[in-house]
Protein backbone atom coordinates (compact mmCIF):
# COMPACT_ATOMS: atom_id res chain seq x y z
CA UNK A 1 0.00 0.00 0.00
CA UNK A 2 1.54 3.17 -1.19
CA UNK A 3 0.89 6.47 0.61
CA UNK A 4 -0.25 9.18 -0.93
CA UNK A 5 2.23 12.18 -1.34
CA UNK A 6 0.54 15.48 -0.99
CA UNK A 7 2.55 17.90 -3.34
CA UNK A 8 2.55 21.86 -2.98
CA UNK A 9 0.28 23.82 -4.42
CA UNK A 10 1.94 26.03 -6.67
CA UNK A 11 0.32 29.88 -6.94
CA UNK A 12 -0.40 31.05 -10.37
CA UNK A 13 -0.17 34.71 -11.30
CA UNK A 14 -4.16 35.54 -10.33
CA UNK A 15 -3.89 33.37 -7.44
CA UNK A 16 -4.66 36.27 -4.05
CA UNK A 17 -1.17 35.93 -2.29
CA UNK A 18 -0.22 37.66 0.59
CA UNK A 19 2.15 40.19 -0.09
CA UNK A 20 5.22 41.35 1.89
CA UNK A 21 4.47 43.18 5.36
CA UNK A 22 4.65 46.72 4.08
CA UNK A 23 1.68 47.93 6.52
CA UNK A 24 3.20 46.31 9.48
CA UNK A 25 6.79 47.66 8.29
CA UNK A 26 5.12 51.38 8.34
CA UNK A 27 2.87 50.54 11.91
CA UNK A 28 6.06 49.68 13.30
CA UNK A 29 8.43 52.77 11.73
CA UNK A 30 5.55 54.97 12.98
CA UNK A 31 5.51 52.93 16.87
CA UNK A 32 9.01 53.88 16.79
CA UNK A 33 8.80 57.75 15.86
CA UNK A 34 5.62 57.88 18.64
CA UNK A 35 8.03 56.56 21.19
CA UNK A 36 10.81 58.50 20.13
CA UNK A 37 8.44 61.58 21.25
CA UNK A 38 7.45 60.16 23.90
CA UNK A 39 10.26 58.72 26.17
CA UNK A 40 13.18 60.94 24.33
CA UNK A 41 12.42 64.53 25.87
CA UNK A 42 15.10 65.71 24.26
CA UNK A 43 14.06 64.40 20.73
CA UNK A 44 10.34 65.73 21.72
CA UNK A 45 11.64 69.25 22.94
CA UNK A 46 13.46 69.79 19.08
CA UNK A 47 10.15 69.29 17.55
CA UNK A 48 8.26 71.43 19.68
CA UNK A 49 11.14 73.89 19.10
CA UNK A 50 10.86 73.41 15.23
CA UNK A 51 7.59 73.49 14.92
CA UNK A 52 7.35 76.91 17.04
CA UNK A 53 9.58 78.49 14.98
CA UNK A 54 7.61 77.78 11.93
CA UNK A 55 4.13 78.39 13.14
CA UNK A 56 5.65 82.15 14.13
CA UNK A 57 7.33 82.42 10.92
CA UNK A 58 3.97 81.86 8.52
CA UNK A 59 2.30 84.36 11.18
CA UNK A 60 4.56 86.87 10.39
CA UNK A 61 4.91 86.48 6.35
CA UNK A 62 1.18 87.06 6.74
CA UNK A 63 1.05 90.03 8.47
CA UNK A 64 -0.37 88.67 11.66
CA UNK A 65 2.35 89.51 14.16
CA UNK A 66 2.98 93.18 14.90
CA UNK A 67 6.26 92.72 13.66
CA UNK A 68 8.83 90.34 11.81
CA UNK A 69 9.35 87.10 13.51
CA UNK A 70 12.93 86.59 12.15
CA UNK A 71 15.78 85.59 13.39
CA UNK A 72 17.13 89.10 14.20
CA UNK A 73 14.61 88.74 16.69
CA UNK A 74 15.27 85.80 17.58
CA UNK A 75 18.30 86.09 18.58
CA UNK A 76 17.37 89.51 20.61
CA UNK A 77 15.30 87.78 22.51
CA UNK A 78 17.49 84.86 24.05
CA UNK A 79 18.93 87.72 26.47
CA UNK A 80 15.78 86.13 27.98
CA UNK A 81 17.47 82.62 27.76
CA UNK A 82 20.27 83.58 30.39
CA UNK A 83 18.55 84.12 33.92
CA UNK A 84 16.43 81.53 32.79
CA UNK A 85 18.28 78.77 31.78
CA UNK A 86 20.63 79.26 34.70
CA UNK A 87 17.53 79.38 36.94
CA UNK A 88 16.62 75.89 35.28
CA UNK A 89 20.10 74.48 36.22
CA UNK A 90 19.75 75.23 39.51
CA UNK A 91 16.42 74.01 40.06
CA UNK A 92 17.66 71.07 38.50
CA UNK A 93 20.44 70.61 41.20
CA UNK A 94 17.78 70.44 44.18
CA UNK A 95 15.22 68.25 41.91
CA UNK A 96 17.74 65.53 41.25
CA UNK A 97 18.69 65.17 45.11
CA UNK A 98 15.33 64.09 45.30
CA UNK A 99 13.18 63.83 48.43
CA UNK A 100 10.12 66.19 47.13
CA UNK A 101 13.60 68.54 46.37
CA UNK A 102 12.67 72.13 45.37
CA UNK A 103 13.67 75.48 45.71
CA UNK A 104 11.28 78.35 45.82
CA UNK A 105 13.88 80.89 47.04
CA UNK A 106 15.79 81.32 44.09
CA UNK A 107 13.95 84.67 43.23
CA UNK A 108 14.37 85.88 46.40
CA UNK A 109 18.40 85.27 46.64
CA UNK A 110 18.30 87.03 43.33
CA UNK A 111 17.35 89.54 44.81
CA UNK A 112 19.64 90.23 47.92
CA UNK A 113 22.67 88.98 45.86
CA UNK A 114 21.95 91.59 43.38
CA UNK A 115 21.71 93.85 45.91
CA UNK A 116 25.08 93.17 47.76
CA UNK A 117 26.64 93.14 44.16
CA UNK A 118 24.88 96.98 44.10
CA UNK A 119 26.60 97.62 47.44
CA UNK A 120 30.07 95.97 46.62
CA UNK A 121 30.40 97.20 42.80
CA UNK A 122 27.96 100.09 42.32
CA UNK A 123 29.17 101.88 46.01
CA UNK A 124 31.46 100.77 47.59
CA UNK A 125 34.01 100.79 44.22
CA UNK A 126 35.08 96.47 44.35
CA UNK A 127 36.55 95.19 41.48
CA UNK A 128 34.25 93.52 39.30
CA UNK A 129 35.33 90.12 39.16
CA UNK A 130 35.52 90.10 43.63
CA UNK A 131 32.09 91.52 43.13
CA UNK A 132 30.94 88.57 41.18
CA UNK A 133 32.50 86.12 43.33
CA UNK A 134 31.75 87.51 46.31
CA UNK A 135 27.81 88.07 44.94
CA UNK A 136 28.28 83.94 43.72
CA UNK A 137 29.49 83.35 47.88
CA UNK A 138 26.78 84.83 48.87
CA UNK A 139 24.15 82.68 47.18
CA UNK A 140 25.78 79.93 47.90
CA UNK A 141 25.81 80.65 51.88
CA UNK A 142 21.85 81.68 51.31
CA UNK A 143 21.30 78.22 49.64
CA UNK A 144 23.39 76.12 51.85
CA UNK A 145 20.97 77.56 54.79
CA UNK A 146 18.48 75.65 52.69
CA UNK A 147 20.29 72.61 52.34
CA UNK A 148 20.76 72.61 56.07
CA UNK A 149 17.14 73.15 56.84
CA UNK A 150 16.11 70.15 54.39
CA UNK A 151 19.26 67.49 54.20
CA UNK A 152 20.13 68.02 58.23
CA UNK A 153 17.42 69.33 60.13
CA UNK A 154 14.66 67.66 57.94
CA UNK A 155 11.94 70.04 56.95
CA UNK A 156 9.96 69.10 53.51
CA UNK A 157 11.77 71.49 50.41
CA UNK A 158 8.71 73.13 50.08
CA UNK A 159 8.23 74.66 53.39
CA UNK A 160 12.12 75.39 54.19
CA UNK A 161 12.27 77.13 50.74
CA UNK A 162 9.14 79.09 50.88
CA UNK A 163 10.14 80.01 54.32
CA UNK A 164 13.71 81.19 53.23
CA UNK A 165 11.62 82.97 50.06
CA UNK A 166 9.77 85.52 52.27
CA UNK A 167 12.87 85.75 54.67
CA UNK A 168 15.23 86.66 51.56
CA UNK A 169 12.87 88.80 50.29
CA UNK A 170 12.17 90.74 53.14
CA UNK A 171 16.41 91.22 53.51
CA UNK A 172 16.44 92.74 49.96
CA UNK A 173 13.65 95.05 50.52
CA UNK A 174 14.79 96.28 53.67
CA UNK A 175 18.83 96.30 53.57
CA UNK A 176 18.40 99.68 51.25
CA UNK A 177 15.05 101.09 52.42
CA UNK A 178 13.56 99.72 49.06
CA UNK A 179 15.48 101.90 46.82
CA UNK A 180 17.72 100.30 43.89
CA UNK A 181 21.26 100.69 43.50
CA UNK A 182 21.55 102.37 40.52
CA UNK A 183 24.79 104.22 40.19
CA UNK A 184 27.76 104.67 36.95
CA UNK A 185 29.17 101.53 37.40
CA UNK A 186 26.28 99.33 37.30
CA UNK A 187 24.59 101.47 34.46
CA UNK A 188 28.07 100.85 32.57
CA UNK A 189 27.21 97.33 32.86
CA UNK A 190 24.63 96.89 30.49
CA UNK A 191 27.13 97.56 27.67
CA UNK A 192 29.39 94.70 29.15
CA UNK A 193 26.94 92.02 29.98
CA UNK A 194 23.50 92.89 28.15
CA UNK A 195 24.57 93.98 24.06
CA UNK A 196 24.64 91.84 21.20
CA UNK A 197 28.30 91.44 19.79
CA UNK A 198 29.02 90.14 16.39
CA UNK A 199 30.41 86.53 16.33
CA UNK A 200 33.92 86.36 14.41
CA UNK A 201 34.47 84.57 10.78
CA UNK A 202 30.47 84.06 10.66
CA UNK A 203 29.71 87.40 12.02
CA UNK A 204 28.48 89.14 9.00
CA UNK A 205 26.33 85.62 7.72
CA UNK A 206 24.12 85.39 11.39
CA UNK A 207 22.27 87.27 13.71
CA UNK A 208 24.27 89.27 16.48
CA UNK A 209 24.24 87.51 19.57
CA UNK A 210 23.89 88.49 23.42
CA UNK A 211 27.12 89.08 25.25
CA UNK A 212 25.58 87.04 28.11
CA UNK A 213 25.19 83.94 26.32
CA UNK A 214 28.74 84.14 26.49
CA UNK A 215 30.13 85.30 29.07
CA UNK A 216 27.41 83.54 31.56
CA UNK A 217 25.31 81.04 30.06
CA UNK A 218 27.74 79.11 28.23
CA UNK A 219 30.55 78.54 31.21
CA UNK A 220 27.29 77.42 33.16
CA UNK A 221 26.74 74.99 30.80
CA UNK A 222 29.81 73.45 30.83
CA UNK A 223 30.31 73.56 34.68
CA UNK A 224 27.33 72.07 34.92
CA UNK A 225 27.43 69.31 32.45
CA UNK A 226 31.01 68.77 34.10
CA UNK A 227 29.59 68.20 37.56
CA UNK A 228 26.85 65.84 36.82
CA UNK A 229 28.67 63.86 33.81
CA UNK A 230 32.42 63.54 34.92
CA UNK A 231 32.88 63.93 38.51
CA UNK A 232 31.53 61.36 41.57
CA UNK A 233 29.96 64.35 43.05
CA UNK A 234 27.37 64.21 39.91
CA UNK A 235 26.97 60.15 40.40
CA UNK A 236 26.33 60.61 43.83
CA UNK A 237 23.14 63.44 43.45
CA UNK A 238 21.80 61.13 40.80
CA UNK A 239 21.98 57.85 43.30
CA UNK A 240 20.53 59.83 46.39
CA UNK A 241 17.72 61.12 44.12
CA UNK A 242 17.08 57.69 42.47
CA UNK A 243 17.35 55.64 46.00
CA UNK A 244 18.31 57.65 49.49
CA UNK A 245 18.32 54.37 51.67
CA UNK A 246 20.49 52.35 48.62
CA UNK A 247 22.86 55.37 48.60
CA UNK A 248 23.38 55.35 51.94
CA UNK A 249 24.11 51.67 52.30
CA UNK A 250 26.64 52.47 49.14
CA UNK A 251 28.69 55.04 51.75
CA UNK A 252 27.44 57.92 50.35
CA UNK A 253 26.74 61.04 52.55
CA UNK A 254 23.29 61.81 51.62
CA UNK A 255 22.61 64.44 53.60
CA UNK A 256 26.28 66.15 52.71
CA UNK A 257 25.30 65.49 48.75
CA UNK A 258 22.01 66.76 49.22
CA UNK A 259 22.64 69.80 51.31
CA UNK A 260 25.69 70.77 48.92
CA UNK A 261 22.84 70.41 45.68
CA UNK A 262 21.21 73.44 47.10
CA UNK A 263 24.17 75.18 47.79
CA UNK A 264 24.80 75.32 44.25
CA UNK A 265 21.82 76.31 43.65
CA UNK A 266 22.19 78.94 45.71
CA UNK A 267 25.74 80.08 43.27
CA UNK A 268 24.13 79.81 40.44
CA UNK A 269 21.52 82.13 41.50
CA UNK A 270 23.98 84.57 42.54
CA UNK A 271 25.33 84.48 39.09
CA UNK A 272 21.60 85.15 37.89
CA UNK A 273 21.90 88.07 40.25
CA UNK A 274 24.55 89.65 38.36
CA UNK A 275 23.16 89.41 35.21
CA UNK A 276 19.89 90.50 36.06
CA UNK A 277 21.91 94.13 37.47
CA UNK A 278 23.37 94.32 34.01
CA UNK A 279 20.23 93.97 32.07
CA UNK A 280 18.20 96.32 34.21
CA UNK A 281 21.27 98.65 34.51
CA UNK A 282 20.17 98.69 38.51
CA UNK A 283 20.30 96.50 41.42
CA UNK A 284 16.73 96.34 42.16
CA UNK A 285 15.41 94.57 45.42
CA UNK A 286 12.76 93.11 43.65
CA UNK A 287 14.65 92.18 40.35
CA UNK A 288 13.68 87.80 41.21
CA UNK A 289 10.18 88.10 42.55
CA UNK A 290 8.75 90.87 41.34
CA UNK A 291 5.54 89.69 38.77
CA UNK A 292 5.39 85.81 39.21
CA UNK A 293 9.29 85.57 39.99
CA UNK A 294 12.11 83.37 38.91
CA UNK A 295 11.32 80.55 40.60
CA UNK A 296 8.25 79.43 38.50
CA UNK A 297 9.60 79.56 35.53
CA UNK A 298 12.78 78.19 36.39
CA UNK A 299 10.57 74.92 38.30
CA UNK A 300 8.43 75.12 34.80
CA UNK A 301 11.71 75.15 32.90
CA UNK A 302 13.49 72.11 34.69
CA UNK A 303 10.15 69.66 34.68
CA UNK A 304 9.18 70.23 30.90
CA UNK A 305 13.20 69.75 30.29
CA UNK A 306 12.52 66.24 31.27
CA UNK A 307 13.58 66.49 35.11
CA UNK A 308 11.66 63.81 37.01
CA UNK A 309 10.14 65.38 40.13
CA UNK A 310 10.42 62.54 42.32
CA UNK A 311 14.39 62.71 41.75
CA UNK A 312 16.90 61.01 39.68
CA UNK A 313 16.12 61.57 36.17
CA UNK A 314 17.09 65.06 34.54
CA UNK A 315 20.03 66.08 31.51
CA UNK A 316 21.18 69.63 31.03
CA UNK A 317 20.79 69.67 27.30
CA UNK A 318 16.92 69.36 28.47
CA UNK A 319 16.60 72.47 30.17
CA UNK A 320 18.87 74.29 27.56
CA UNK A 321 15.98 72.96 25.13
CA UNK A 322 13.17 73.82 27.13
CA UNK A 323 14.42 77.31 27.76
CA UNK A 324 15.00 78.06 24.14
CA UNK A 325 11.48 76.28 23.62
CA UNK A 326 10.06 79.01 25.90
CA UNK A 327 11.66 81.72 24.85
CA UNK A 328 10.92 82.06 21.47
CA UNK A 329 7.38 80.76 22.02
CA UNK A 330 7.20 84.30 24.82
CA UNK A 331 8.43 86.42 21.94
CA UNK A 332 6.16 85.04 19.06
CA UNK A 333 3.11 85.62 21.70
CA UNK A 334 4.80 89.28 22.75
CA UNK A 335 4.19 89.99 18.62
CA UNK A 336 0.77 88.10 18.34
CA UNK A 337 -1.02 90.08 21.28
CA UNK A 338 -1.05 93.96 21.81
CA UNK A 339 -0.55 95.67 25.14
CA UNK A 340 -1.27 93.51 28.72
CA UNK A 341 -2.75 90.75 26.41
CA UNK A 342 0.64 89.38 25.63
CA UNK A 343 1.81 88.90 29.25
CA UNK A 344 -1.02 86.90 30.34
CA UNK A 345 -0.95 84.67 27.11
CA UNK A 346 2.75 84.00 27.73
CA UNK A 347 1.17 82.34 31.31
CA UNK A 348 -1.14 80.45 29.71
CA UNK A 349 0.84 78.68 27.02
CA UNK A 350 3.29 78.52 30.14
CA UNK A 351 0.57 76.91 31.92
CA UNK A 352 -0.69 74.62 29.18
CA UNK A 353 3.14 73.31 28.42
CA UNK A 354 3.27 72.48 32.04
CA UNK A 355 0.44 70.65 32.21
CA UNK A 356 1.40 68.42 28.60
CA UNK A 357 4.25 67.83 30.39
CA UNK A 358 3.18 66.29 33.24
CA UNK A 359 0.44 64.41 31.31
CA UNK A 360 3.31 63.32 28.90
CA UNK A 361 5.20 61.93 32.09
CA UNK A 362 2.31 59.88 32.83
CA UNK A 363 1.24 58.66 29.72
CA UNK A 364 5.45 57.45 29.17
CA UNK A 365 5.10 55.78 32.29
CA UNK A 366 2.46 53.88 31.97
CA UNK A 367 2.72 53.11 28.34
CA UNK A 368 6.49 52.51 28.15
CA UNK A 369 7.94 52.32 31.92
CA UNK A 370 8.72 56.29 31.64
CA UNK A 371 10.63 58.76 29.69
CA UNK A 372 14.14 60.45 29.19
Amino acid sequence: MTAATTQPEVSGPGDDVPGPAAPDHAESVLARVVRALLTQRIVLLAVLVVVVVVYFFLLGQNDYLTADYDFDYMSAALINAVPLAMLGFAELFVILSGRGGIDLSVGAIVSLAGMVFGFGYGQWGWPLGLAILVTAVVGGVLGLLNGILVAYIGFPALIATLATYYAYKSLAVVINNQRPISTRPIQDLYESTARSVQLPVIGEYVPDVPKGIFLFLLPTIVVVWLLLARTTYGRRVYAIGTNDVAARWSAIDVRLTRAAAYALSGVISGLVAVVTVGQFASARPDAGVSGNGMALPAITIAVLGGVAITGGIGRVSGIVLATVLIVWMNAGIRLAFEGNAGPQNQLLALGLLLVFAALLNGFATRRYGGAG
